[in-house]
């Protein structure tokens, strides 16, 4: 990275809506009068989306009764005692953004640890964070980073992160974790009272939150404002593990579904198996995401570097959509427009790490509709044919642009509903578009695609059971696919995808995600076996912080005795059967690339 200046920095700070510091060049012991005060201070500090040369800053400094204090001291220091003190600066705080301040730091040196606080005007202060800035663009040393998601505290402990502490605090430096890229849900906005459910998947449902609005589906509850979205982000950052990780290290957070909605994509939300509008809803979770985690995200609501400045929208019907499947109506675009999450990160000589929003533009999941329920089979319920996938997906473009009238397995046959609708798309074309072109201007020597879902089919081959091991014979042309809805069975899209990668000579690609609550290792390619397979990169999957993983869920959910056997291989690569786990938390392992 070309150095930067103290005008193109302050530019930066305006462009991702955080206050801006410029470090000084000579560094100088505190004069200020500092006492912690987590009680004051209860979520803790955060630094995230670290570059070479600054660094976003964090805290919330929770109201206490008048006068509230509209400003905070920040420090950052080369040192933990703050003898080297580097940048103070005034930081602005208000009711508006939650009590939350985001303050991104410039003028720091490349691959540096730095501690930092922040004091109110009574020397009240936060706990002691901790953050590193990345190598500069020409650094060869290897990077380590860990890579997470779904941690679910209602129902889950958050240890995995307790141990990913205590191995870094005795890692030689060479070994310690650059950062922590969190591929979604932080949070996970669907919440059991313990009155209304004691357990969820044999877990003891915890009570961590009460929304003070919020909305109840059935037993669970969901927020509906603002402050419902905040709460649950509180609640959240009151653990003392998933605390101390974020006071420890850099975080490089997106989002998946959890934190606006299970079943959300664009400005909908689905329960009953009905898309509803809510474009306010989608509004009030950015906004919260936008306060609460320190990000370079961008925003088109005005220059405030304060606050999130939300854009009025109403929930209206989205009747209309585009070519690629995104809802037209004025009030959905506003909503999904209203904070833009997908981003890059440079890492040194051998990282250009590629995030994108999986939710947001994505096209309305064709395997959920009702239209295909006249194709359920019930000696069969988690697997569907591939075949059917792959007409679905491809909509219109099915079959080099002819698609069948009609969709058969076995004696069941339905109406190709998707004959006249575009495929199935995941990033949308603004942002598939700005992906490709990052992958092809990338001069690292890994282009890492974080993907919040993921990228490896779960394909099995039912059609090779011995007889009289199901109830019937396997009713599909070949494999059957469990019909997520990630990036792996957007067949077209993925493929594009990967078609891009081979005819441009792109190397070193390798994607990383979450979603799947379990580990999978394979290859990034278009197609597998018996198709033509070329294999254009890596994939990994993680499992999950907290929330309930995949293989313990299965045992519980499909009935004992039937076809839905528990240990299953993908035809992607190898499913770790039995990750290590600490407590109720799988443990985490880093990836390091060089």
């Amino acid at each position: 990275m070309a150095p930067v200046t103290r005008r193109q920095f302050l530019k930066t700070a305006m462009l991702v809506s955080a206050s801006g510091v410029w470090a000084k060049h000579f560094a100088t012991a505190s004069t200020l009068s500092w006492h912690e005060r987590r009680d004051l201070f209860p979520e803790g500090v955060a630094s995230g989306d670290p570059n070479s040369n600054s660094v976003l800053l964090w805290t919330r400094r929770a109201p206490e009764g008048p006068p509230q204090p509209s400003h905070l001291m920040l420090e950052v220091a080369e040192d933990q005692d703050f003898h080297r003190v580097v940048a103070t600066q005034s930081v602005p705080i208000s009711a508006e953004a939650d009590w939350t301040c985001r303050v991104l730091v410039g003028g720091l040196k490349p691959a540096r640890v730095y501690w930092y606080r922040f004091t109110d005007s009574d020397g009240n202060g936060s706990r002691i964070g901790r953050t590193r800035t990345a190598p500069d663009d020409h650094d060869p040393r290897p990077v380590r980073f860990a890579f997470v998601s779904c941690q679910n505290a209602n129902v889950g402990a958050q240890n995995a992160y307790r141990r990913m502490i205590y191995e870094d605090d005795r890692a030689p430096e060479a070994e310690k974790l650059g950062f922590v890229l969190h591929l979604g849900d932080f949070i996970y906005e669907l919440v059991w009272y313990p009155e209304d459910r004691k357990t969820y998947y044999a877990r003891q449902v915890r009570d961590i939150v009460r929304y003070p609005n919020g909305e109840k589906i059935q037993d669970f509850h969901i927020p509906t404002t603002v402050d419902d979205y905040r709460a649950i982000y509180k609640a959240y950052l009151h653990d003392p593990e998933l605390q101390d990780a974020r006071a420890h290290f850099p975080f490089v957070p997106m989002w998946d579904n959890h934190e606006y909605s299970w079943l959300g994509w664009q400005g909908f939300q689905n329960f009953g198996g009905k898309n509803i509008p809510a474009q306010t809803r989608k509004v009030a979770a950015n906004q919260a995401f936008f306060e609460y985690q320190p990000a370079r995200l961008i925003k088109p609501s005005g220059p405030s570097l304060a606050t999130f400045g939300a854009p009025k929208v109403v929930d209206a019907p989205i009747t209309k959509f585009d070519e690629h499947g995104l809802g037209q109506e004025p009030n959905n675009l506003a909503a999904i427009g209203s904070l833009r999450g997908h981003r890059s990160l440079r890492w040194g000589k051998h990282l250009d790490l590629i995030i994108t929003d999986e939710r947001s533009y994505r096209s309305e999941d064709p395997f959920a509709r009702h239209e295909a329920d006249g194709l359920d089979d019930k000696d069969f319920q988690l697997f569907t044919a591939q075949e059917v996938i792959e007409i679905l997906d491809g909509g219109r473009d099915f079959n080099n642009g002819k698609p069948p009238q009609t969709i058969r397995v076995g004696e069941k046959e339905i109406p190709n509903f998707r004959k006249d609708e575009p495929p199935q798309s995941y990033l949308g074309a603004e942002q598939k578009a700005w992906f490709l072109e990052q992958l092809r201007n990338s001069k690292a020597t890994w282009k890492i695609w974080g993907s919040t879902t993921g990228t490896l089919e779960e394909r099995v081959d039912p059609q090779n059971l011995p007889d009289g091991l199901a109830a019937k014979k396997w009713p599909g042309e070949g494999y059957g696919i469990i019909p997520i809805a990630d990036v792996s069975n957007a067949f077209l899209e993925k493929g594009e995808i990967y078609d891009f990668v081979r005819e441009h000579g792109i190397t070193g690609f390798a994607t990383v995600a979450g979603d799947l609550h379990s580990f999978w290792a394979g290859f990034s390619a278009k197609s597998l076996p018996p198709k033509k397979f070329e294999p254009v990169g890596l994939a990994f999957v993680t499992g999950s912080i907290s929330a309930p993983g995949q293989t313990p869920t299965s045992w519980l959910i499909v009935p004992l005795g039937t076809l839905h056997i528990h240990s299953f291989i993908t035809h992607m690569g190898v499913r770790i059967p039995r990750p290590l786990e600490l407590g109720a938390s799988p443990v985490y392992r880093p990836l390091a690339v060089e």
